[in-house]
């Protein structure tokens, strides 16, 4: 890879990384409603991205599927989770995308799962339980089970959308975005109050983060990141991405300050050692996959 791209690919991971601590800031100290920040961030994507909405990808309701898993229902139960959860702990949870992905890649599209790819997947789902099980109350963290069924819907929609071909990057990030917004806008609508005071409360501040997370995590960073899995393999480029949810947790601990003990540091450490191992399996779909999933 060259400097230029490494690079690239750094300044990507740390767009991605501090996307999730600004949608913390957003739904959790400023109380924006998350269906309604879901709502917004995807009415800027297809506004930008409208352009691009047609030719429509066939099957169309395969698409629209697909938006739905990975754009609105993905994103929803990770603000719901980021209004309790830190996110350290959701850069944490987020791994299980990986054995999650890996496992619906067998029962979908075949694939065989072989002994390290199997004890990746097992560290991976330690590393993650180890976060989300509070010993001191014996309980189990709402914010972070959300979160984690975020990585079960946007995994599944992972799956649907390597059985599509041909569908451009900002394409994919169109219909994404208009799958995801009319469900979401009604969701608000039916199940969430005060949403335009909230925001107005927040002011610029707000205005800020829904262009940040919309353009350039969204559209600028997924592009830019489609065009590095085009030119190099997946297997080279999926080790490299575990940059980002080691800064969502730098970001977290100095912007948020985040609780990051010896346990969350295991969990982590469990987490991202079984997401490297399934990364390095070669020959495999479920590295391209991840790449493919719909980063917050």
């Amino acid at each position: 890879m060259s400097l230029r791209d490494l690079a690239l690919l750094i300044a990507i991971c740390l767009v991605w990384g501090l996307s999730n601590v600004v949608s913390k800031i957003v739904v959790g100290e400023w109380g924006v409603a998350p269906l309604f920040y879901t709502a917004l961030r995807f009415a800027v994507v297809l506004a930008v991205t409208f352009p691009w909405l047609l030719p429509a990808p066939r099957p169309i309701w395969r698409i629209l599927m697909i938006g739905v898993l990975m754009g609105g229902g993905n994103f929803a139960l990770l603000f719901m989770g980021l209004q309790t959860a830190s996110p350290s702990a959701a850069a944490i949870v987020l791994q299980l995308g990986v054995p999650i992905t890996t496992l619906l890649s067998v029962f979908m599209l075949g694939e065989r799962i072989h002994w390290r790819r199997g004890l990746g997947m097992a560290l991976t789902m330690a590393g993650a339980l180890t976060v989300i099980w509070n010993p001191d109350g014996i309980t189990l963290s709402y914010g972070l089970w959300l979160i984690a069924g975020a990585t079960v819907v946007g995994s599944l929609g992972g799956i649907m959308m390597k059985q599509m071909e041909g569908v451009a990057p900002l394409r994919f990030q169109a219909w994404v975005a208009l799958a995801s917004l009319v469900p979401m806008a009604l969701g608000s609508l039916l199940f969430e109050h005060n949403q335009w005071p909230s925001a107005m409360a927040a002011g610029w501040p707000f205005v800020g983060a829904v262009a940040f997370t919309a353009l350039i995590v969204s559209v600028v960073g997924h592009t830019a990141f489609y065009g590095l899995i085009q030119r190099y393999e997946a297997n080279l480029i999926a080790p490299l991405t575990l940059m980002a949810p080691l800064a969502t947790i730098a970001f977290g601990v100095l912007i948020t300050h985040d609780h990051f003990d010896t346990r969350m540091a295991i969990g982590a450490a469990l987490a991202l050692t079984g997401v490297l191992i399934v990364a390095l399996r070669r020959n495999h779909v479920a590295p391209l996959l991840l790449l493919l999933r719909e980063e917050p």
